[in-house]
């Protein structure tokens, strides 16, 4: 016998219907990281969430609904950005020469270091949600930084022997180096040398001067 069409609890649909509602709110969510990351780059700890809601087009409601407090979507904010950082490893190596894929993910994380240090006093809240933001993310830099090495390494074009924690120490002494605003220029000349010392070495034939890959 056909279900009633005046069921007063009809099943989920879980059809096209619920579909829209989905991408709705997947759309709200990146807007409002997107107004997050912004306001909190901009004005750290002091910007309202209202102001947030507003600029991403949203009521404060609807930000409360995917961040019930303001570490959670600084939390959320910083998550994203490191996110996007150690996702674009496998397309740069698709796109780009192993060496050369390195140098293009350097200027993302050293995007990520600016976004980092401008939401300081932020980031200083978000362990209160008991996850801790920031506990995993050099573990996470430090597997990027592998998969580029190894690639280099089977390709012939970076040093096999490095190990990838070194080379976030040698980014960290670039970042924190160039921290001053006349230094920021610095930046990519540095990074050009830490990709040059990532290379494979020449060796030197030492009776006639000769030089060897």
């Amino acid at each position: 016998m056909p279900a009633s069409t005046n069921d007063p609890n009809p099943a989920p649909s879980g059809g096209k219907a619920d579909r829209p509602a989905r991408a709705d709110a997947r759309r709200n969510r990146e807007r409002l990281l997107a107004a997050a990351r912004t306001a909190f780059t901009r004005d750290d700890t002091t910007v309202a969430l209202e102001a947030i809601a507003r600029e991403a087009g949203v009521g404060i409601g609807t930000l409360y609904r995917h961040f019930p407090t303001r570490e959670a979507l600084v939390e959320a904010v910083y998550s994203a950005e490191l996110d996007a950082v150690t996702d674009a490893v496998e397309p740069l190596l698709g796109e780009l020469p192993p060496q050369d894929a390195l140098r293009a993910w350097m200027n993302r994380y050293a995007d990520l270091v600016t976004t980092k240090r401008a939401m300081a006093g932020s980031l200083a809240l978000a362990p209160a949600s008991g996850r801790g933001v920031t506990a995993n993310t050099r573990e996470r830099l430090t597997a990027a930084v592998t998969s580029f090495l190894d690639a280099g390494s089977r390709a012939g074009t970076l040093r096999g022997d490095v190990p990838a924690d070194d080379v976030i120490t040698m980014l960290l002494g670039v970042f924190l180096s160039t921290t001053a605003g006349d230094r920021a220029d610095r930046v990519g000349p540095l990074l050009d040398l830490v990709v040059d010392a990532l290379r494979p070495c020449e060796e030197t034939d030492t009776d006639t001067g000769a030089t060897s890959a």
